[in-house]
């Protein structure tokens, strides 16, 4: 037996831990509060269901450090040590900034 309910103009249905939703006018679903500000790949399945997929987009510039996992470990690895307090400040690195450095 569904349950239905209305959440902010949105007809919800609830039913085994499914919940069915009624686009709007405009052919839009509220998924919920949580996902705001959050990006999905949207795909249409052959068999007509729709998946919903959260995905991070980055920039290209930044794209060969998650490509590169002898990078990503030492990455980790300094994190990790910059959390426990181990490292040392050796200054500023201000005079190796470029004006080209300002425009990304």
């Amino acid at each position: 037996m569904w349950v239905s309910s209305i959440l902010n103009g949105d007809t919800e249905m609830k039913m085994a831990g499914r919940t069915l939703r009624q686009p709007d006018s405009a052919g839009r679903i509220i998924i919920g509060r949580q996902y705001r500000d959050k990006q999905f790949a949207v795909e249409e399945l052959p068999n007509g269901d729709i998946l919903l997929q959260p995905v991070v987009i980055r920039h290209e510039r930044e794209a060969w450090l998650y490509e590169n996992p002898e990078v990503m470990a030492a990455l980790d690895r300094a994190l990790e040590q910059s959390a426990n307090g181990e490292g040392q400040y050796i200054g500023s690195f201000a005079q190796h900034l470029t004006s080209s450095d300002d425009e990304e």
